[in-house]
């Protein structure tokens, strides 16, 4: 098959079926970028804890690292009238981005000029950016606008005054920001796999469900147990009837961007040899179905598969890929009726599968056609804790105006993800309790470390290398 990884660097696989083979069984045409595998030796070396816990470490961070990279700050549907703004902050820094009259975006330190206090402490909409200390204000466009008791300040430059911008560019939907003026644009920056998307089109979708959770762990300690899917046989079992766990491929582009593309309604290669298709149907459907008696509504927006009748499909008993068919055709029939979108083309793996880019550092936005998830996490308080945030974006029917998005719902620190079931569906809420059930013993584990080590999987944790490579470039810059 076209653009195949060589056969002698696919030893340090899954036995059995791999991605590769399920694209060549696919019942449509194939993307190319889809085919096509990027790895490369990462080595074997490893990972010292004390990046996880360390102050001085995360110090390191602030310093070198967050304000030299591109951040997900905001989606353009959580503020789109004129003088709608986002506060977004992380590692430190307080930024406001303000939605300008001719529909542009502009960022801004979220700092008063005069005293230091924040001009905005939550997001929402402002004719002006006004301190609330004395009353310095600024306009929308950055611009100073008003000094109370001019007379005493006669020695300011109104120009100079001001508001420090940042750059922003937009992103399929995504607003972009960066402290550092001299960083290449965002697409040069995080390098050609971002035109994957060019077909997956998340500008086309918007927020329908928002919720954060501060961990009891690093964020980086957190975002990695979402870089890998082998897990699933300790932590997640309950998904092994429909999820190839082991069988997820692992791609690193340049320094900034890597992608697992694990696939779904397969049996996990744990279980290969004791069930059949149909109980891949069935697992699938009772996990979609998974609290539709809580009383609320029966879709909840972070489904991800249809919960048509299984039994009402026509099935192929001696196809090893039945079931995967059918959840695509039952997706693309659910998702195009829902979107207004002819999904008649395309292939199964877009229609099942679970693509999961990271951007570095903290930002992973899932292609394919089927509701989106979207990952950003962010430092909190110190080392030991972060602000985990997860949003569902589903698909707008052509030629409608995306409705606003909805605030961040924060489940409380001693509250489960089953609190926000209603949001974003039992069986996803379910999945992220049960990673969250690790985090909180993943980080006291490394602090009583007695040699201070991680060792990692060669291929299946080799996205995690690669993000440690270009944390160190960053931070040794």
């Amino acid at each position: 098959m076209e653009d195949r990884e060589p056969e002698q660097s696919r030893q340090s696989r899954c036995p059995g079926m791999s991605y590769s083979d399920l694209l060549d069984l696919d019942s449509r045409e194939v993307p190319a970028f889809l085919r096509k595998e990027s790895q490369r030796d990462m080595g074997t070396a490893p990972l010292s804890t004390e990046r996880y816990t360390s102050p001085d470490f995360m110090a390191l961070e602030n310093e070198k690292m967050w304000p030299n990279v591109w951040q997900f700050a905001a989606r353009e549907e959580d503020f789109l009238n004129p003088g709608d703004h986002v506060v977004y902050e992380n590692a430190g820094r307080s930024y406001v981005l303000v939605r300008q009259d001719d529909g542009d975006i502009r960022a801004f330190h979220n700092v008063c000029l005069h005293r230091g206090r924040k001009l905005r402490t939550k997001s929402g909409f402002a004719k002006e950016l006004k301190c609330p200390f004395h009353g310095f204000s600024w306009r929308n466009d950055g611009t100073l606008k008003h000094i109370p008791c001019q007379w005493d300040f006669e020695h300011l430059d109104h120009d100079a005054m001001a508001l420090p911008q940042l750059r922003v560019e937009r992103w399929q939907g995504f607003v972009m920001v960066s402290e550092n003026t001299d960083i290449a644009s965002f697409s040069e920056w995080a390098g050609d796999a971002l035109a994957h998307f060019e077909r997956w089109r998340l500008d086309e979708c918007y927020t329908v469900a928002w919720i954060g959770r501060v961990i009891p762990a690093n964020w980086k300690a957190t975002a990695e147990a979402f870089m890998e899917a082998w897990h699933t046989v300790a932590t997640h079992p309950q998904i092994m009837g429909f999820t190839g766990d082991a069988n997820t491929r692992y791609d690193l582009y340049g320094d900034h961007v890597n992608r697992a593309i694990t696939p779904s309604a397969v049996l996990s290669p744990h279980i290969a040899d004791k069930h059949d298709q149909q109980y891949i149907l069935d697992t699938l459907q009772a996990f979609a179905t998974q609290g539709d008696d809580d009383g609320g509504p029966r879709r909840k927006p972070g489904a991800r598969f249809s919960d048509a009748d299984s039994q009402s499909q026509t099935q192929d008993d001696g196809d090893p890929v039945m079931a995967r068919k059918v959840t695509a055709e039952a997706n693309r029939q659910m998702f195009g009726e829902q979107s207004g979108n002819d999904f008649s083309t395309v292939s199964d793996s877009e229609m099942t599968d679970n693509f999961t880019y990271n951007i570095f550092p903290n930002f992973a936005p899932w292609g394919g056609f089927i509701p989106n998830i979207v990952y950003r996490w962010r430092p909190h308080r110190d080392p030991d804790h972060c602000l985990m945030e997860v949003r569902i974006l589903m698909r707008g029917k052509p030629g409608e105006p995306k409705p606003k998005a909805p605030p961040m719902h924060l489940i409380g620190e001693d509250k489960p993800f089953a609190s926000a079931s209603h949001l974003i569906g039992a069986g996803l809420a379910t999945v992220f309790d049960q990673d969250m059930a690790n985090l909180p013993y993943v980080q006291e584990g490394m602090k009583a470390s007695a040699n201070r080590k991680l060792e990692l999987g060669q291929y299946q944790e080799s996205r995690i290398r690669h993000f440690h490579e270009t944390l160190d470039k960053y931070l040794q810059s």
